[in-house]
């Protein structure tokens, strides 16, 4: 049967395609419309001259939606919200930095008008880094809130009571998921009613199941009737609705959604969920070939079938979250498996997974990620080809392109988001001719979108498989104490 195609909105099927080569298209700061002058100061001050083909793009069409102030949309529309889908390194920081810093330039009262939000503590502080650089010299306040000082210092860094109620010391906050919804929801005169630009970096490694929720807490946050003393009566904000004479008698601040990425879902329902208004995509992911025939740059067919190695079997196992890591010591207890590398999806997630088998006990596991030194990681990746280590726990990052000899087992205890990571990792296996088994743990959830993932990659011999909750059981009772230790190790 022929495929179906899914059917695009407009908005996806049309974007603007943005030059993928970077070197040949810089455009020189001065030529991008509208920048404020002494921003472009700043530029030169930090050596920059040309803008990416990224930045000269998506910079002035944030400046446009907020060319009235960033009280108003344009003619008192509510301006569009953004999407962004260009590779790492094309300069997508800036391109967000830049219009968001100048918009507040002329802001009087100070109030949390732009909160990005990113998945790692690593890029939170990369993202405050570069804010810092261009408010210096303004009164725009930036802070960083990623759960690496208390929550009380945090707290503080926020806001401050004075005797006419609280006050807001951030106009822009850099913040990782948890310690925001922490925040929004603990945190006594942290408002957001305010907010003008929610920015989502890494947006679909956001969008997935775990941070849905923060995305929906911050837009209620922003929805919520101000309870700051009343003073702001003015600009209550609602939920955006029709316009009627009422809803457009007081000036309402318009939220605007700006969504980066490198691989920004083409998933029309995930999409749907984000709640976009009218949005308008940038992207420099496109294959060439379509866009303008022939061009120098060709991408892969994206049609081209994967091709995974001959001696390996896949498996898969429907589970729920809590039973995902009794599995896995089923797996190194009860079956012995020996020689297991076994991927998570960040940073976090391995640590946390390595902490409580460590606690758990009784398998020898080591963690293999970008928290270890180079020397470290050499050390541990030794231990494992000798066998010391059974498990060896480790996040995509660190395992791209290293050779692991002998590995008898890859666990997905994570599902990969994308085919390509799932045939990067279950290749780690099977290597040279040799046998090797692929599991992956997958919530039911993620199970059709899993399954239709390696469908279309034409991965086709990959077998379900259940483990039954009895096998599990005598693992229960120390797994829980396991729980317990580690709750207090990492409080």
């Amino acid at each position: 049967a022929p495929q179906v195609q899914p059917f695009l909105p407009q908005w996806l099927a049309h974007p603007k395609l943005v030059k993928k080569r970077i070197k040949d298209n810089l455009v020189p700061i001065g030529d991008v419309p509208g920048i404020h002058p002494w921003l472009l100061k700043k530029l030169k001050m930090n050596g920059i001259e040309s803008f990416f083909p990224v930045q000269a793009e998506v910079i002035p069409a944030i400046l446009q939606s907020a060319s009235n102030g960033y009280l108003l949309g344009q003619g008192g529309y509510r301006p569009k919200d953004v999407c962004v889908s260009a590779p790492t390194g094309s300069g997508k920081t800036l391109a967000f930095v830049i219009p968001i810093v100048q918009v507040l330039l002329d802001r009087v009262v100070c109030q949390v008008r732009a909160l990005v939000v990113l998945p790692t503590k690593e890029l939170a502080q990369q993202v405050s880094k570069v804010f810092n650089v261009y408010t210096d010299g303004t009164s725009l306040k930036v802070v960083l809130i990623t759960g690496q000082k208390a929550f009380a210092k945090e707290q503080e860094m926020l806001v401050q009571k004075k005797v006419t109620g609280y006050c807001s010391l951030a106009d822009i906050i850099v913040a990782t998921p948890g310690r925001l919804t922490d925040h929004i929801s603990q945190t006594p005169g942290f408002s957001l009613a305010q907010l003008r630009f929610l920015v989502i970096d890494e947006a679909d490694r956001m969008i997935d199941d775990m941070h849905q929720n923060c995305l929906n807490q911050i837009v209620k946050a922003a929805f919520q009737a101000g309870n700051d003393s009343g003073s702001n009566m003015l600009f209550q904000r609602t939920k955006p609705g029709p316009l009627t004479a009422a809803s457009s008698c007081s000036p309402q601040i318009p939220l605007q959604k700006l969504l980066f990425s490198a691989t920004l879902t083409q998933d029309p329902e995930k999409l749907q969920q984000l709640d976009l208004f009218q949005p308008h995509l940038f992207t420099s992911v496109y294959s060439e070939q379509k866009a303008l025939g022939d061009g120098p740059e060709t991408e892969q067919d994206p049609n081209s079938k994967y091709t995974l190695p001959e001696e390996l079997s896949q498996l898969y196992i429907p589970c729920d979250l809590n039973s995902k890591p009794l599995i896995l010591l089923h797996f190194m207890l009860t079956m012995k498996f020996t020689r297991v590398l076994c991927f998570t999806n960040s940073r976090e997630a391995s640590h946390r997974l390595f902490l409580l088998i460590q606690a758990f006990g009784g398998v020898p596991v080591a963690e293999f990620s970008s928290r270890l030194s180079p020397s470290e990681r050499q050390r541990t990746m030794k231990e494992f080809e000798q066998g010391k280590i059974q498990l060896l726990i480790s996040t995509d990052a660190t395992a791209r392109g290293i050779d692991v000899k002998e590995v008898n087992y890859v666990i997905n205890y994570d599902v990969p988001q994308y085919i390509r990571t799932y045939v990067h990792r279950v290749g780690r296996t099977a290597r040279a001719g040799k046998g090797g088994v692929a599991f992956s743990l997958v919530l039911r959830i993620q199970e059709r979108r899993f399954l239709r993932m390696l469908r279309d990659a034409g991965v086709q011999d990959i077998q379900r498989q259940s483990v039954k909750g009895n096998s599990l059981k005598p693992l229960v009772q120390q797994y829980e104490e396991a729980l317990c230790k580690l709750e207090k190790t990492v409080k």
